[in-house]
Protein backbone atom coordinates (compact mmCIF):
# COMPACT_ATOMS: atom_id res chain seq x y z
CA UNK A 1 0.00 0.00 0.00
CA UNK A 2 1.54 3.28 -0.88
CA UNK A 3 1.36 6.31 1.17
CA UNK A 4 0.57 9.69 -0.98
CA UNK A 5 2.07 12.73 1.04
CA UNK A 6 -0.88 14.29 3.23
CA UNK A 7 -1.79 18.07 2.65
CA UNK A 8 -2.45 20.06 5.83
CA UNK A 9 -4.67 23.31 5.78
CA UNK A 10 -4.97 25.89 8.66
CA UNK A 11 -8.37 26.08 9.99
CA UNK A 12 -9.79 29.28 10.00
CA UNK A 13 -10.18 29.09 13.93
CA UNK A 14 -6.38 29.08 13.83
CA UNK A 15 -6.57 25.71 15.72
CA UNK A 16 -5.13 22.13 14.59
CA UNK A 17 -4.92 21.34 10.73
CA UNK A 18 -7.03 19.74 8.67
CA UNK A 19 -6.85 16.68 6.33
CA UNK A 20 -8.64 16.84 3.18
CA UNK A 21 -12.29 15.71 3.18
CA UNK A 22 -12.60 16.70 6.81
CA UNK A 23 -14.95 19.35 7.53
CA UNK A 24 -13.85 22.88 6.86
CA UNK A 25 -11.10 22.11 4.59
CA UNK A 26 -12.99 22.27 1.49
CA UNK A 27 -14.31 26.42 2.31
CA UNK A 28 -10.47 27.24 3.44
CA UNK A 29 -9.34 25.78 -0.14
CA UNK A 30 -11.33 27.56 -1.70
CA UNK A 31 -10.76 31.02 0.58
CA UNK A 32 -7.23 30.21 -0.37
CA UNK A 33 -7.71 30.01 -4.12
CA UNK A 34 -9.40 33.20 -4.13
CA UNK A 35 -7.01 35.05 -2.15
CA UNK A 36 -4.48 33.91 -4.34
CA UNK A 37 -6.74 35.04 -7.72
CA UNK A 38 -7.37 38.48 -6.16
CA UNK A 39 -4.20 39.87 -4.47
CA UNK A 40 -2.44 40.14 -8.07
CA UNK A 41 -4.89 42.15 -9.34
CA UNK A 42 -5.16 44.39 -5.91
CA UNK A 43 -1.24 44.57 -6.30
CA UNK A 44 -1.64 46.03 -9.57
CA UNK A 45 -3.98 48.47 -9.06
CA UNK A 46 -2.09 50.22 -6.12
CA UNK A 47 0.89 49.88 -7.97
CA UNK A 48 -0.71 52.25 -11.09
CA UNK A 49 -2.12 54.48 -8.48
CA UNK A 50 1.29 55.49 -6.50
CA UNK A 51 2.90 55.88 -10.31
CA UNK A 52 -0.15 58.17 -11.50
CA UNK A 53 0.69 59.97 -7.47
CA UNK A 54 4.60 60.54 -8.30
CA UNK A 55 4.02 62.10 -11.62
CA UNK A 56 1.47 64.49 -10.17
CA UNK A 57 3.96 65.21 -8.04
CA UNK A 58 6.86 65.70 -10.02
CA UNK A 59 4.93 67.87 -12.34
CA UNK A 60 3.89 70.10 -9.60
CA UNK A 61 7.16 70.83 -8.45
CA UNK A 62 7.72 72.81 -11.61
CA UNK A 63 4.18 74.75 -11.71
CA UNK A 64 3.93 75.28 -7.92
CA UNK A 65 4.32 78.57 -7.05
CA UNK A 66 7.66 79.62 -5.12
CA UNK A 67 8.07 82.63 -2.42
CA UNK A 68 10.36 85.16 -4.20
CA UNK A 69 11.42 86.10 -1.08
CA UNK A 70 12.97 82.89 0.01
CA UNK A 71 16.50 82.71 -0.41
CA UNK A 72 19.65 80.73 0.61
CA UNK A 73 22.09 82.99 2.50
CA UNK A 74 24.56 82.65 0.05
CA UNK A 75 22.70 84.41 -2.25
CA UNK A 76 22.65 87.28 -0.14
CA UNK A 77 26.18 87.49 1.16
CA UNK A 78 29.29 85.98 0.80
CA UNK A 79 32.17 86.02 3.13
CA UNK A 80 34.54 88.69 3.38
CA UNK A 81 37.67 88.66 1.43
CA UNK A 82 37.15 85.17 -0.52
CA UNK A 83 37.41 87.11 -4.00
CA UNK A 84 39.17 86.98 -7.51
CA UNK A 85 41.66 89.07 -8.58
CA UNK A 86 42.22 90.68 -11.56
CA UNK A 87 45.26 89.54 -13.63
CA UNK A 88 46.14 91.39 -16.99
CA UNK A 89 48.85 90.89 -19.95
CA UNK A 90 50.10 92.21 -23.20
CA UNK A 91 50.51 89.45 -25.98
CA UNK A 92 50.36 88.79 -29.58
CA UNK A 93 48.22 86.26 -31.45
CA UNK A 94 49.61 84.75 -34.55
CA UNK A 95 48.75 82.66 -37.81
CA UNK A 96 45.73 84.62 -38.60
CA UNK A 97 44.83 84.52 -42.35
CA UNK A 98 45.58 88.35 -44.08
CA UNK A 99 43.77 89.70 -41.25
CA UNK A 100 46.06 90.95 -38.36
CA UNK A 101 47.45 94.55 -37.68
CA UNK A 102 48.94 97.07 -40.13
CA UNK A 103 52.58 97.93 -39.15
CA UNK A 104 53.03 101.28 -40.19
CA UNK A 105 49.58 102.44 -38.09
CA UNK A 106 50.67 99.58 -35.12
CA UNK A 107 54.75 100.18 -34.74
CA UNK A 108 54.17 98.25 -31.46
CA UNK A 109 52.85 94.99 -32.64
CA UNK A 110 56.36 94.90 -35.05
CA UNK A 111 58.45 95.68 -31.67
CA UNK A 112 57.00 93.18 -30.12
CA UNK A 113 57.37 90.47 -32.70
CA UNK A 114 61.38 91.35 -32.87
CA UNK A 115 61.75 91.88 -29.06
CA UNK A 116 59.98 88.16 -28.58
CA UNK A 117 62.40 86.43 -32.08
CA UNK A 118 64.99 88.07 -30.01
CA UNK A 119 64.60 86.10 -26.91
CA UNK A 120 63.76 82.97 -29.34
CA UNK A 121 67.77 83.50 -30.56
CA UNK A 122 66.42 84.79 -33.95
CA UNK A 123 68.31 88.62 -34.65
CA UNK A 124 66.49 90.99 -36.99
CA UNK A 125 69.27 93.05 -39.05
CA UNK A 126 68.38 97.14 -38.24
CA UNK A 127 66.38 99.03 -40.28
CA UNK A 128 64.55 95.81 -41.83
CA UNK A 129 60.91 96.55 -42.65
CA UNK A 130 58.73 93.91 -41.64
CA UNK A 131 55.28 93.94 -43.33
CA UNK A 132 53.34 91.90 -40.87
CA UNK A 133 49.98 90.61 -41.69
CA UNK A 134 49.62 87.22 -39.53
CA UNK A 135 49.87 88.91 -36.32
CA UNK A 136 48.23 91.41 -33.87
CA UNK A 137 48.80 92.62 -30.73
CA UNK A 138 46.34 91.34 -27.99
CA UNK A 139 45.96 92.91 -24.52
CA UNK A 140 44.49 89.14 -22.45
CA UNK A 141 42.63 89.11 -19.23
CA UNK A 142 41.75 86.90 -16.29
CA UNK A 143 40.12 86.28 -13.20
CA UNK A 144 42.40 84.81 -10.32
CA UNK A 145 39.81 82.27 -8.61
CA UNK A 146 40.01 82.50 -4.51
CA UNK A 147 41.94 79.49 -3.24
CA UNK A 148 43.83 78.82 -7.00
CA UNK A 149 46.41 76.96 -6.82
CA UNK A 150 49.46 76.58 -8.43
CA UNK A 151 48.86 74.23 -11.88
CA UNK A 152 44.99 75.12 -12.10
CA UNK A 153 43.37 76.30 -15.39
CA UNK A 154 41.08 79.72 -15.71
CA UNK A 155 39.73 81.10 -18.99
CA UNK A 156 41.21 84.02 -20.62
CA UNK A 157 39.67 86.66 -22.50
CA UNK A 158 41.41 88.01 -25.62
CA UNK A 159 40.99 91.55 -27.40
CA UNK A 160 43.16 92.97 -29.75
CA UNK A 161 44.09 96.71 -29.70
CA UNK A 162 45.27 97.57 -32.90
CA UNK A 163 43.56 97.52 -36.06
CA UNK A 164 43.38 93.81 -36.62
CA UNK A 165 40.45 93.30 -39.04
CA UNK A 166 39.52 89.93 -37.14
CA UNK A 167 41.17 87.39 -34.53
CA UNK A 168 39.67 84.34 -36.24
CA UNK A 169 41.94 81.05 -36.49
CA UNK A 170 44.68 82.90 -34.31
CA UNK A 171 46.74 81.22 -31.72
CA UNK A 172 48.18 83.50 -28.42
CA UNK A 173 51.88 82.63 -27.45
CA UNK A 174 52.80 82.76 -24.44
CA UNK A 175 52.01 85.54 -22.50
CA UNK A 176 52.71 86.24 -18.56
CA UNK A 177 50.23 87.52 -16.97
CA UNK A 178 50.53 89.97 -14.07
CA UNK A 179 48.72 91.43 -10.84
CA UNK A 180 48.32 95.07 -9.56
CA UNK A 181 51.39 94.59 -7.41
CA UNK A 182 53.44 93.39 -10.63
CA UNK A 183 54.04 89.72 -10.10
CA UNK A 184 53.17 86.86 -12.80
CA UNK A 185 50.69 84.58 -11.20
CA UNK A 186 49.85 82.82 -14.59
CA UNK A 187 50.65 82.12 -18.13
CA UNK A 188 48.62 81.93 -20.84
CA UNK A 189 48.76 80.41 -24.14
CA UNK A 190 46.23 78.53 -26.88
CA UNK A 191 43.81 78.92 -29.66
CA UNK A 192 41.33 81.24 -30.22
CA UNK A 193 37.40 80.74 -29.79
CA UNK A 194 35.67 83.38 -32.18
CA UNK A 195 31.68 83.70 -31.35
CA UNK A 196 31.70 86.20 -34.83
CA UNK A 197 31.58 85.71 -38.29
CA UNK A 198 32.04 88.26 -41.34
CA UNK A 199 32.86 88.28 -44.98
CA UNK A 200 33.81 91.07 -47.44
CA UNK A 201 34.05 91.55 -51.05
CA UNK A 202 33.73 94.62 -53.89
CA UNK A 203 33.57 97.18 -50.74
CA UNK A 204 30.78 95.54 -49.53
CA UNK A 205 31.48 93.68 -45.78
CA UNK A 206 29.28 92.13 -43.44
CA UNK A 207 29.96 91.61 -39.79
CA UNK A 208 28.17 89.29 -37.17
CA UNK A 209 28.71 89.65 -33.81
CA UNK A 210 32.47 90.34 -32.81
CA UNK A 211 35.58 89.64 -34.71
CA UNK A 212 38.15 91.68 -32.42
CA UNK A 213 38.13 89.91 -29.46
CA UNK A 214 37.62 85.89 -28.27
CA UNK A 215 38.48 83.66 -25.30
CA UNK A 216 40.71 80.53 -24.90
CA UNK A 217 39.32 78.07 -22.78
CA UNK A 218 41.53 76.91 -19.88
CA UNK A 219 44.31 78.79 -21.53
CA UNK A 220 45.72 80.22 -18.66
CA UNK A 221 47.90 78.11 -15.75
CA UNK A 222 48.21 79.48 -12.29
CA UNK A 223 51.73 79.99 -11.09
CA UNK A 224 51.31 80.95 -7.77
CA UNK A 225 48.48 81.52 -5.69
CA UNK A 226 47.34 84.16 -3.49
CA UNK A 227 47.24 83.20 0.48
CA UNK A 228 44.05 83.95 1.94
CA UNK A 229 43.12 84.24 5.79
CA UNK A 230 39.44 84.63 5.87
CA UNK A 231 38.85 81.09 8.03
CA UNK A 232 42.20 81.92 9.93
CA UNK A 233 40.95 83.89 13.01
CA UNK A 234 37.87 83.64 15.40
CA UNK A 235 35.55 84.89 13.14
CA UNK A 236 34.84 85.55 9.92
CA UNK A 237 32.49 88.63 8.12
CA UNK A 238 30.01 88.13 6.26
CA UNK A 239 29.27 91.02 3.17
CA UNK A 240 25.91 91.77 2.03
CA UNK A 241 25.68 92.01 -1.67
CA UNK A 242 23.36 95.13 -1.04
CA UNK A 243 23.24 97.45 1.69
CA UNK A 244 20.02 96.52 4.16
CA UNK A 245 19.61 96.31 7.13
CA UNK A 246 16.83 94.10 7.15
CA UNK A 247 18.36 91.77 5.55
CA UNK A 248 21.72 91.58 7.46
CA UNK A 249 19.27 91.03 10.67
CA UNK A 250 17.74 88.20 9.07
CA UNK A 251 20.92 86.45 7.80
CA UNK A 252 21.98 86.92 11.35
CA UNK A 253 18.68 85.75 13.22
CA UNK A 254 18.77 82.47 10.70
CA UNK A 255 22.45 81.58 11.95
CA UNK A 256 21.53 81.74 15.68
CA UNK A 257 18.33 80.21 15.16
CA UNK A 258 20.87 77.07 13.58
CA UNK A 259 23.57 77.25 15.31
CA UNK A 260 22.94 78.67 18.76
CA UNK A 261 22.51 82.49 20.32
CA UNK A 262 24.95 84.62 19.93
CA UNK A 263 26.92 83.29 17.34
CA UNK A 264 26.28 85.79 14.56
CA UNK A 265 26.21 89.69 15.36
CA UNK A 266 24.99 92.36 12.45
CA UNK A 267 27.38 95.10 12.52
CA UNK A 268 25.40 97.18 10.52
CA UNK A 269 23.88 96.75 7.26
CA UNK A 270 26.65 95.42 4.87
CA UNK A 271 28.61 93.54 7.49
CA UNK A 272 27.21 90.32 10.18
CA UNK A 273 29.93 88.94 12.12
CA UNK A 274 29.70 85.19 12.66
CA UNK A 275 31.79 83.26 15.61
CA UNK A 276 33.51 80.33 14.23
CA UNK A 277 34.81 76.57 15.95
CA UNK A 278 37.99 76.32 17.18
CA UNK A 279 38.89 73.23 15.94
CA UNK A 280 40.25 74.32 12.35
CA UNK A 281 38.92 70.77 10.12
CA UNK A 282 35.12 72.09 11.29
CA UNK A 283 35.45 75.43 9.93
CA UNK A 284 34.87 74.55 5.91
CA UNK A 285 31.80 72.54 7.27
CA UNK A 286 30.46 74.85 9.65
CA UNK A 287 31.00 77.89 7.00
CA UNK A 288 28.87 75.46 3.89
CA UNK A 289 26.06 74.63 6.45
CA UNK A 290 25.57 79.12 7.07
CA UNK A 291 25.52 79.27 3.34
CA UNK A 292 22.44 76.90 3.24
CA UNK A 293 20.75 78.79 5.54
CA UNK A 294 17.30 79.37 4.55
CA UNK A 295 16.56 83.59 4.99
CA UNK A 296 13.12 85.28 4.88
CA UNK A 297 14.13 88.57 2.74
CA UNK A 298 12.17 91.55 3.61
CA UNK A 299 10.08 93.66 0.46
CA UNK A 300 12.41 95.59 -1.14
CA UNK A 301 12.40 99.73 -1.30
CA UNK A 302 10.17 100.72 -4.25
CA UNK A 303 12.51 101.60 -7.03
CA UNK A 304 12.16 102.66 -10.63
CA UNK A 305 15.13 102.12 -13.23
CA UNK A 306 15.54 104.03 -16.18
CA UNK A 307 18.19 103.70 -19.00
CA UNK A 308 18.41 106.63 -20.58
CA UNK A 309 19.95 105.15 -23.64
CA UNK A 310 18.40 102.26 -24.11
CA UNK A 311 14.99 103.49 -22.83
CA UNK A 312 14.07 100.66 -20.36
CA UNK A 313 12.06 101.14 -17.73
CA UNK A 314 11.91 98.57 -15.27
CA UNK A 315 9.95 98.78 -11.73
CA UNK A 316 9.87 96.32 -9.01
CA UNK A 317 6.89 94.84 -7.04
CA UNK A 318 6.96 97.76 -3.92
CA UNK A 319 6.15 100.64 -7.26
CA UNK A 320 2.87 102.01 -6.05
CA UNK A 321 0.87 105.12 -7.95
CA UNK A 322 -1.46 107.57 -6.53
CA UNK A 323 -4.48 109.29 -8.25
CA UNK A 324 -3.23 111.13 -11.24
CA UNK A 325 -3.98 112.99 -14.17
CA UNK A 326 -1.24 112.88 -17.16
CA UNK A 327 -1.57 114.37 -20.60
CA UNK A 328 1.40 113.96 -22.76
CA UNK A 329 1.61 114.50 -26.35
CA UNK A 330 4.47 113.55 -29.30
CA UNK A 331 6.03 116.54 -30.91
CA UNK A 332 7.34 115.79 -34.27
CA UNK A 333 9.60 118.29 -36.32
CA UNK A 334 9.68 117.42 -39.97
CA UNK A 335 12.23 118.90 -42.88
CA UNK A 336 12.37 118.18 -45.97
CA UNK A 337 14.80 119.58 -48.44
CA UNK A 338 13.78 120.01 -52.65
CA UNK A 339 17.35 120.62 -54.52
CA UNK A 340 16.98 122.82 -57.79
CA UNK A 341 18.59 124.45 -60.65
CA UNK A 342 19.46 127.77 -60.72
CA UNK A 343 20.27 128.81 -64.61
CA UNK A 344 20.89 132.55 -66.01
CA UNK A 345 19.49 133.55 -68.82
CA UNK A 346 21.35 132.99 -72.66
CA UNK A 347 23.00 136.17 -72.68
CA UNK A 348 23.67 136.69 -69.16
CA UNK A 349 27.15 136.68 -68.07
CA UNK A 350 25.89 133.98 -64.92
CA UNK A 351 26.77 130.69 -64.35
CA UNK A 352 24.64 127.54 -63.33
CA UNK A 353 23.84 127.04 -59.92
CA UNK A 354 22.32 124.17 -57.41
CA UNK A 355 20.29 125.95 -54.55
CA UNK A 356 18.04 124.02 -52.04
CA UNK A 357 14.70 124.79 -51.21
CA UNK A 358 13.74 123.54 -46.99
CA UNK A 359 10.45 123.05 -45.86
CA UNK A 360 9.83 122.66 -41.72
CA UNK A 361 6.56 121.43 -40.68
CA UNK A 362 6.22 120.99 -36.86
CA UNK A 363 3.29 118.11 -35.60
CA UNK A 364 2.01 117.85 -31.73
CA UNK A 365 0.08 115.43 -30.65
CA UNK A 366 -3.46 115.66 -29.89
CA UNK A 367 -3.66 113.56 -27.26
CA UNK A 368 -6.27 114.61 -24.16
CA UNK A 369 -5.52 114.15 -20.33
CA UNK A 370 -6.15 110.61 -18.89
CA UNK A 371 -6.95 109.83 -15.35
CA UNK A 372 -5.21 107.55 -13.48
CA UNK A 373 -6.51 105.83 -10.31
CA UNK A 374 -4.44 104.90 -7.42
CA UNK A 375 -2.74 101.61 -7.87
CA UNK A 376 -1.40 99.44 -4.91
CA UNK A 377 -0.18 96.56 -6.97
CA UNK A 378 2.21 96.37 -9.89
CA UNK A 379 -0.13 95.21 -11.96
CA UNK A 380 -2.47 98.36 -11.69
CA UNK A 381 0.82 100.68 -12.14
CA UNK A 382 1.24 98.73 -15.38
CA UNK A 383 -2.07 98.47 -16.29
CA UNK A 384 -2.41 102.81 -15.79
CA UNK A 385 1.04 103.12 -17.88
CA UNK A 386 0.06 101.33 -20.35
CA UNK A 387 -3.57 102.96 -20.84
CA UNK A 388 -1.91 106.00 -21.98
CA UNK A 389 -0.13 104.77 -24.84
CA UNK A 390 3.27 106.03 -24.28
CA UNK A 391 6.52 104.42 -25.82
CA UNK A 392 9.44 103.32 -23.32
CA UNK A 393 11.35 106.99 -24.40
CA UNK A 394 7.89 108.91 -23.17
CA UNK A 395 7.69 106.60 -20.18
CA UNK A 396 11.51 108.34 -18.99
CA UNK A 397 9.42 111.52 -18.98
CA UNK A 398 6.06 110.64 -17.74
CA UNK A 399 7.69 108.99 -14.87
CA UNK A 400 10.10 112.02 -13.38
CA UNK A 401 7.49 114.59 -14.02
CA UNK A 402 4.73 111.70 -11.72
CA UNK A 403 7.37 111.51 -9.04
CA UNK A 404 7.72 115.72 -8.90
CA UNK A 405 4.23 115.45 -8.70
CA UNK A 406 4.18 113.17 -5.68
CA UNK A 407 1.46 110.46 -7.98
CA UNK A 408 4.76 108.13 -8.06
CA UNK A 409 6.15 106.34 -4.94
CA UNK A 410 8.91 105.20 -5.63
CA UNK A 411 13.00 106.19 -6.08
CA UNK A 412 14.29 107.15 -9.96
CA UNK A 413 17.53 105.84 -10.07
CA UNK A 414 18.91 106.51 -13.76
CA UNK A 415 21.69 104.68 -15.65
Amino acid sequence: MTNSPTRFARSPEGGRRLRPGEAGSTAVAGWDAGASESFPAVSDSLVRRIVWLAFFLAGAALWWPVDASAARVKEVASVAGVRSNQLTGYGLVVGLDGSGDQTTAAPFTTQSLISMLQQLGVTIPPGTALQLRNVAAVMVTANLPAYAMPGQQVDVNVSSIGNAKSLRGGTLVTTPLKGVDGQIYALAQGNLVIGGAGAAANGSKVVINQLSSGRVPAGATIERSVPNTALQGDSLQLAMHATDYQTASAVAQAINQAKGAGTATAIDGRMVRVSMPEQQDKRVAFVADIENLPVQLAKPAAKVILNARTGSVVLNESVTLGACAVAHGNLSVTISTTPSVSQPGPLANGRTVVTEQSDISITAGNKAMIEMPAGVRLSDVVKALNAMGATPQDLLVILQAMKSAGALHAEIEVI
